[in-house]
């Protein structure tokens, strides 16, 4: 066989190979998905149902948050206590500014990181899911917690945090908590 022609077998042998290679994975990709659906009989596996849906109960007299706390950015325990702190304590939240760049969904303050909306009462009547996924929310939230089960006034909390977070370049636009006014006698 000539040189010129053994180059050329070489090259196309590779292209056979390649072709037969595309048409595989054609005749893969379009055949029936009833070839490879299970059963009628056979239920789908019990950890992956087709109709999950995550849900997380904070506490008992609060409504479920339609998401997974195990999956959040903070150990599960400290979402569910960030989330029924903001539940519990609007007092102390709608007064304490987040920093992390939610104003600009709309949110006013750290109560908004977790609360969505509240019923006449004032009870949670819908939840924010963004306090789930958010560390700088999460960690506003603990730290007013603790502050608030110290004793701290709402005024001391969020000077806490405004001066932790202070060389952060944006905050909700929250508004200050109102002072106490000096008894009168």
């Amino acid at each position: 066989m000539p040189a010129r022609l053994s180059k050329y077998v070489g090259r196309t042998e590779f292209w056979s190979a390649g072709v037969c290679l595309v048409v595989a994975c054609a005749t893969l990709a379009c055949s029936s998905a009833d070839e490879t659906a299970m059963p009628s009989h056979v239920s789908p596996p019990a950890s992956t149902p087709a109709s999950y849906s995550p849900t997380s109960r904070i506490a008992a007299d609060l409504p479920l948050l339609n998401a997974d706390i195990n999956r959040g950015v903070r150990p599960a325990e400290t979402v569910r206590l960030a989330y029924e702190f903001a539940a519990r304590h609007p007092e102390v939240l709608k007064y304490v500014p987040c920093f992390c760049g939610c104003e600009r969904g709309g949110h006013e303050g750290n109560d908004d990181c977790f609360v969505g909306a509240r019923d006449k009462s004032g009870n949670v009547a819908e939840w924010e899911t963004h306090g789930l996924i958010c560390e700088v929310c999460i960690d506003v939230a603990e730290q007013a917690m603790k502050m608030h089960n110290s004793g701290a006034p709402v005024t001391a909390i969020r000077a806490a945090i405004e001066k932790r977070y202070e060389g952060r370049p944006t905050h909700t636009p929250t508004p200050m908590p109102p002072e106490k006014k000096p008894k009168t006698k």
